[in-house]
C-alpha cells in the first residue's frame, strides 16, 4: 500500500526534525529556538490589513497573495477569492468557489491549495480536488474550470500559452491558457513516500523545469511536452523511510543558462539548463523555495537555518542559525533586505552582506506558513486565518 503526499513540510520540520517520541524517544526532542531578540535599526509600517476568509487553518496549503497592475489577489481555503485595491487594501471583487450542496446546507469547501497566479486578464488557482479554475481579473467569473489529473499543491505557471500545473501524483500537465483543455501529460515518477507538495515548474527558452519527489529535476519542452532530460540531485539514503526522503518540491531558479534546485534529505545543485549536467553540489537540504540574487543565493534549510551562498561554486557566505525549528516561511528580498515569517506571526528581515537581524514586526498570532510577496513598494504576507497585511519600509 502506498503512502503518497501525506507528509507535511510543516510537520516534517516541526515533528520529525524534532525527534519526536513518535518516531524516536523523549529525550531527542528539539524545541523552536526562542524568538531572538532584535534592536529594530527601522521599523516596518503596517499599510493596511484586510480578512479573506478563513484562511487555512492548520491544513498544510501554499496558498498565497498575487500581485499584477496595483491590484493584490487572495484566497481562503474554502473558496473564497478577493480582488483588493493594492493602495488601501479596499475590496474590487469577491467570488465564492465554494460548490452548493442544497438550499440549507452549507457549502462543500472547494479546498484551494495551489497558490494564486495573475496573468494577463486571468487570475488562475488549484484545489485539492484537482481543479483549476482560470478567473477573470476584471470580475472573478469563472472563464474556465478545469479537472486535472490530481491535487494540484503548487501554483499554476502560465507560460507560451499554457498554464502548467504540477499534481500531487507527480504528473505535470499543460492546459490550454485560452481554453483550459489539457494538451499534454508527463509522468515525472513518484516514491511510495513523499513530503506533501510539489514543486512549481520554472520556465525559460520554451522549456520548464520542474523537481520531483523521486530527487530528479526534469526538463520538458512545452509545445511538445515532451522530456528531455532527468538529473538525479538527491540519493534516498538512511534506515529509516523518513531519512529516505528525497523530494525536491522548491522551484527551480534559472540564472544565465544555469538551474539551482534543492531537495529535502539532500543537496542544492546547480545544473546546466541545456544538458542538465550537475555543476556543483552543496551538502545542504530543504523544501521552502530559495533565491538568486546578484551572484547570491538565499535559502532556508530543513532545520530553518537562512544562508547565504556565493552562486558559482555554492560556497556559504553567512548562516543565521538564531531561527532554529521556527518553520520559516521561504526568504524573500524586500527593498535590500532578506525578509522571512514564522509560525509564530513575526517577519525578520535581515541583512544581505552578514545576515544579521535589522528589523523584527510581530503581525499575527495564527502564523505564516508561505512566503511573502513583494508587490512594487509593499510587501504582501497571509496568515494561516486569512489576514493580508501589506507592509512598508
Amino acid at each position: 500500500m502506498e503512502l503518497r503526499k501525506y507528509l507535511l513540510p510543516g510537520l516534517i520540520s516541526v515533528t520529525l526534525l524534532s525527534g519526536c517520541s513518535l518516531f524516536s524517544g523523549e529525550e531527542d526532542v528539539v524545541k523552536m529556538a526562542p524568538l531572538p531578540k532584535v534592536e529594530n535599526q527601522f521599523t516596518p509600517q503596517e499599510a493596511w490589513s484586510t480578512s479573506v476568509g478563513d484562511g487555512v487553518g492548520d491544513f498544510y496549503s501554499n496558498l498565497h497573495p498575487a500581485w499584477q497592475d496595483g491590484t493584490v489577489y487572495a484566497a481562503d481555503r474554502f473558496g473564497i477569492v478577493k480582488a483588493l485595491n493594492a493602495a488601501d487594501g479596499s475590496e474590487k471583487w469577491k467570488v465564492d468557489l465554494s460548490e452548493k450542496t442544497g438550499f440549507f446546507s452549507k457549502n462543500r469547501s472547494a479546498l484551494l491549495s495551489g497558490g494564486l497566479t495573475a496573468s494577463g486578464d486571468h487570475l488562475y488557482v488549484g484545489s485539492e480536488r484537482g481543479q483549476i479554475y482560470a478567473l477573470s481579473s476584471s470580475d472573478g467569473k469563472i472563464s474556465w474550470q478545469t479537472q486535472v489529473a490530481g491535487e494540484a499543491l503548487s501554483r499554476p505557471v502560465v507560460s507560451d500559452g499554457l498554464v502548467l500545473v504540477h499534481t500531487s501524483n507527480g504528473i505535470l500537465q499543460g492546459l490550454d491558457e485560452t481554453s483550459g483543455a489539457i494538451k499534454w501529460s508527463v509522468n515525472l515518477d513518484m516514491p511510495a513516500l513523499s513530503l506533501r507538495g510539489e514543486s512549481a515548474p520554472a520556465v525559460a527558452f520554451g522549456g520548464a523545469i520542474v523537481g520531483g519527489d523521486n530527487g530528479r529535476v526534469s526538463a520538458v519542452i512545452l509545445n511538445q511536452g515532451q522530456l528531455i532530460w532527468q538529473q538525479r540531485i538527491s540519493q534516498p539514503s538512511g534506515a529509516t523511510e523518513i531519512d529516505r526522503l528525497n523530494d525536491v518540491d522548491t522551484t527551480p531558479v534559472i540564472v544565465n543558462g544555469v538551474v539551482y534546485a534543492l531537495a529535502y534529505n539532500g543537496d542544492l545543485t546547480a545544473l546546466d539548463l541545456r544538458s542538465g549536467q550537475i555543476l556543483w553540489k552543496r551538502e545542504i537540504g530543504g523544501v521552502k523555495d530559495l533565491l538568486v540574487d546578484a551572484g547570491r543565493i538565499y535559502l532556508v534549510d530543513q532545520d530553518d537555518r537562512v544562508i547565504a551562498l556565493n552562486a558559482d561554486g555554492g560556497v556559504a557566505i553567512w548562516r543565521q542559525s538564531d531561527l532554529l525549528h521556527r518553520n520559516l516561511t521561504s526568504p524573500v528580498l524586500y527593498n535590500g533586505y532578506i525578509v522571512v515569517g514564522d509560525s509564530e506571526g513575526y517577519l525578520h528581515w535581515m541583512n544581505t552582506t552578514d545576515g544579521r537581524f535589522v528589523a523584527q514586526q510581530e503581525l499575527d498570532s495564527s502564523g505564516f506558513q508561505t512566503e511573502p510577496v513583494v508587490a512594487s513598494d509593499k510587501l504582501l504576507i497571509q496568515s494561516k486565518d486569512g489576514e493580508v497585511y501589506a507592509i512598508t519600509r
